[in-house]
């Protein structure tokens, strides 16, 4: 289904227009420190005509027969666009961890690091991340490379969803 834009979306969002939406998908999460598993996701990227994206993800682990069986990460936030192509990804999760990201957009492409995460004491140790977002032959590709629980930068998760009305 082709993506139309919405006369009411804010001007400032255009760099980022191509991630409003609903998505649907899987991917595979996994750590040094954690097997690697399946997963679902659904993405919802909205707008109220201001300029930001709320952004809404929930995850779920999948059994060999791509059933869902337990949920997974989910994640709530705000994606800000800045002058010069620049964003920034306001993330809550909960775990008790909340991200600031910052990074660059170019057309159907986000690339962010983590500018700040804040850790509630009951939180694992997590202390940076770095995330791409494409857009790719219709799809959204995306990927996250994070340092967490003494482990540096290692790749932790990466999905493949469809645009679904």
């Amino acid at each position: 289904m082709p993506f139309e834009l919405d006369p009411n979306m804010h001007p400032d969002l255009a760099p980022l227009a191509w991630m409003i939406g609903r998505w649907e998908g899987a991917g595979v999460v996994g750590y040094p420190t954690i097997e690697s598993a399946n997963f679902g996701q659904v993405i919802e990227v909205t707008h109220d005509g201001r300029p930001f994206l709320e952004w809404k993800s929930h995850t779920w682990i999948l059994d060999s027969d791509g059933n869902q069986t337990t949920p997974s990460a989910t994640e709530l936030g705000f994606w800000r666009p800045l002058p010069g192509g620049e964003v920034e990804l306001l993330l809550t999760h909960p775990t008790g961890i909340v991200e600031m990201y910052y990074g660059k957009t170019s057309p159907a492409k986000v690339e962010m690091k983590t500018d700040g995460v804040l850790r509630s004491p009951s939180a694992k140790e997590y202390s940076a991340a770095t995330r791409l977002y494409g857009n790719v032959n219709t799809n959204l590709l995306w990927a996250m490379d994070m340092s967490a629980v003494g482990e540096s930068n290692a790749s932790h998760v990466s999905a493949e969803l469809k645009r679904v009305g």
